[in-house]
């Protein structure tokens, strides 16, 4: 499988795709394009995220006094679990290829 490959002409809505599933590590695809995170809504996660943009742009808002990242092709970033986030905006036109590690 390529990671820029298959992707959908429209995209109502992120799509989330597991390449890897394990019992300790789970790899996702992620493509996103304009899509963004409910302002009232809040990752949380149990595990640690470690996400990558390997095509596009994307910035990721952290509840902790609001601080805001703005990533790019090859930008990387460690999420800690329970550490709360959104996604604020991704660059609406094309898509945003994201690679994420979620781990424990």
């Amino acid at each position: 499988m390529n990671v820029f490959e298959n992707i959908p002409a429209e995209l109502p809505g992120e799509i989330f795709e597991d390449i890897v599933n394990t019992s300790t590590i789970r790899i996702e695809r992620i493509i996103s394009k304009g899509h963004t995170t409910p302002t009232d809504e809040w990752y949380d996660q149990d595990e640690h995220e470690w996400v990558v943009v390997l095509k596009g742009e994307a910035r990721i808002r952290f509840d902790d006094n609001d601080r805001e990242l703005h990533l790019k092709q090859g930008d990387h970033l460690n999420i800690l679990a329970h550490q709360r986030h959104q996604v604020s905006w991704t660059i609406p036109d094309q898509e945003t290829i994201w690679l994420a590690v979620f781990y424990r």
